[in-house]
């Protein structure tokens, strides 16, 4: 060794008072050289010597916050929401290139068909994303990082309600920017957004009781149904849910539904070893 540790930063580091980068390069070097070991042992109380030990190992095992969690912490987000926000399923590049291709799909067919036409594609898809993005984002069944989430220091409904917020932001946005790519539909082209809304709440509410599988396949195959019958009827018309009318009831439900998931919300603890 050409170098040791100063005697007082070693006293220091005994008394658990030495800060980084010399408590760092303490470590590091005590590590391979005896005789400071020896001197620390002098100068030393051994049960603070382990404790310094045991935190320099859970420092090093400690995981390393990612970009978009590191982002998270440096807006104030508590390290914890931080991580579980980071761990959602539906926030990984995967999910959101397969949103970002469907919506595209969508927008190039709006531009291809004739100049009469409406965006119909574009508003039937667009509020399937969310739903099926919240269905991913939590649940035993379809997430990853389901265990970690409920052993997390936080409300059952409150990680719900977390991861909820994160994926219809995203899926959300990346909508509302397609809605921008669409030829010039007007305030029509955002017909989707109360529709979304509805679904998702719906599908939450039932997600209590029937789980984040059954759920929101159930809310989503309603849709899908409402929508072939309103084509069946007239092909040529706007779809009932696009709507004045359709989009008060739309509103109505959103409303109804986001009540009643306040009133089920202790739910998504009880069955959090099971269905949800």
């Amino acid at each position: 060794m050409t170098w040791h540790v100063d005697a007082e930063d070693l006293r220091a580091y005994a008394r658990g008072e030495l800060a980084p980068p010399a408590l760092w390069s303490a470590d590091t070097h005590l590590v391979a050289c005896a005789q400071c070991r020896g001197v620390l042992a002098e100068v030393g109380d051994p049960e603070r010597v382990d404790d310094g030990w045991e935190r320099l190992d859970a420092e090093l095992d400690a995981p390393r916050p990612g970009v978009f969690e590191g982002l998270l912490m440096r807006l104030g987000v508590a390290d914890h929401t931080a991580r579980l926000l980071a761990a959602t399923p539906v926030l990984r590049r995967s999910w959101l290139g397969a949103v970002v291709a469907v919506l595209v799909m969508s927008v190039v067919a709006a531009h291809a068909g004739t100049a009469a036409a409406s965006p119909t594609l574009f508003l039937a898809l667009a509020p399937l994303l969310p739903l099926g993005g919240v269905a991913l984002s939590y649940g035993p069944a379809l997430d990853p990082t389901y265990e970690m989430a409920v052993v997390a220091p936080m409300h059952g409904f409150r990680l719900l309600m977390v991861r909820t917020v994160a994926v219809l932001t995203a899926v959300l946005g990346l909508s509302g920017l397609a809605t921008l790519a669409l030829p010039g539909y007007g305030l029509g082209a955002l017909a989707w957004l109360l529709p979304a809304l509805a679904l998702t709440s719906t599908g939450l509410v039932l997600s209590a009781r029937l789980g984040p599988v059954l759920a929101p396949s159930l809310v989503g195959g309603v849709w899908v149904a409402v929508l072939l019958a309103a084509h069946a009827y007239d092909a040529g018309a706007t779809p009932v849910p696009f709507t004045a009318a359709g989009q008060g009831v739309a509103a109505a439900v959103a409303a109804l539904t986001g009540g009643l998931l306040f009133l089920v919300r202790d739910r998504f603890d009880r069955f959090q070893g099971d269905a949800v």
